[in-house]
């Protein structure tokens, strides 16, 4: 299970910290990654981290202005996101997946959480 946290109205140039905290499968866990959905777009990649590893991936609109972290004693990752623009409104979902080999494809990862809704106003 996944559930997600933090999500909100911000003005543009704002920032916001996501929270994803993960249950009942996390000695699986190969990856945790971030999507987004805005209404009428494709689901896009946001970033993604690996459970055991440092290693971090980033879409290209959000490079520079989003991190992404993991606290593993929590069981939780996190979502920085500062200089926010109003195109980052969507709804955003944590999801984990179990098996290595790319990583900004939705349809990789196993589980997912319902969604927080962040909007960025101008």
């Amino acid at each position: 299970q996944l559930l997600e946290s933090g999500g909100g109205l911000v003005q543009a140039g704002g920032s916001l910290r996501l929270s994803c905290v993960v249950s009942g499968m996390t000695a699986s866990i190969y990856t945790v990654g971030w999507f987004r959905q805005a209404p009428g777009k494709e689901r896009e990649f946001v970033a993604c981290i690996a459970w055991s590893a440092d290693n971090k991936r980033y879409g290209a609109s959000v490079k520079g202005r989003f991190t992404i972290s993991r606290d593993n004693a929590k069981n939780a990752v996190y979502l920085q996101m500062n200089n926010l623009k109003p195109e980052d409104t969507a709804v955003y979902s944590c999801a984990s997946r179990k098996t290595s080999g790319g990583y900004d494809s939705y349809d990789l990862y196993d589980y997912w959480g319902q969604g927080t809704q962040v909007t960025v106003s101008s």
